[in-house]
């Protein structure tokens, strides 16, 4: 039954990873071609979170699921993965408010607005999995990467908004203000991680 588990945690975890990647490239480039700043946003986050699922795999591969806390080295990881959701939070508002200041006006896209619909059906349904998966096998570090897939879902939730406001009703400042509304989140994402940090160091 644990191996079935553990597999079953590997088999999200890989696909976390993948997805994120695929999904972060997609993002940041289409984001960089149309200068819709909340899209780039969006796909360096899906980055940090590639990081979060490779933190379960660790942790799985290594036999020890309960004991999320205690490693100086999962400290340091998520010490890193906290500064790297600062420094996007900080990326992301300083462009946001740029582009609100100059009237930079996004080209509209499409395609924006498929990949934010697509991350929150796959993220949420990530999202049930994990927590549940987590929950009955009392892996913590799968437990702690379903709240970092609940954080993207609420950031694609904003993605949408900003993209579809500026899509259908010519909104120019929708998506510098859904960058706005990306860059708090990273920010509040970083410092819950980071006090996950000095849990890890107990």
């Amino acid at each position: 039954m644990k191996n079935k588990a553990q597999e079953k945690v590997l088999i999200l975890s890989y696909f976390t990873i993948v997805y994120n990647i695929v999904e972060g490239i997609a993002s940041v480039f289409f984001g960089s071609t149309f200068k819709a700043i909340s899209l780039i946003g969006f796909g360096f986050d899906s980055f940090i979170e590639s990081i979060s699922g490779a933190i379960v795999i660790w942790q799985t591969k290594k036999g020890d699921l309960t004991n999320y806390h205690g490693d100086p080295t999962e400290a340091r990881a998520i010490k890193f993965i906290s500064y790297s959701f600062f420094i996007l939070g900080a990326y992301v508002l300083y462009e946001s408010v740029r582009k609100l200041l100059d009237h930079e006006v996004p080209q509209e896209s499409w395609i924006g607005i498929i990949i934010a619909v697509s991350s929150i059906v796959v993220m949420l349904g990530l999202y049930f999995e994990k927590r549940k998966l987590g929950l009955i096998t009392h892996n913590r570090a799968l437990v702690a990467d379903s709240k970092q897939t609940l954080a993207c879902i609420w950031l694609s939730v904003a993605l949408l908004m900003g993209l579809g406001l500026q899509h259908f009703f010519g909104l120019w400042w929708a998506d510098s203000t859904a960058g706005l509304m990306i860059a708090i989140l990273l920010f509040k994402e970083g410092y819950f991680t980071y006090k996950e940090k000095h849990l890890c160091e107990c």
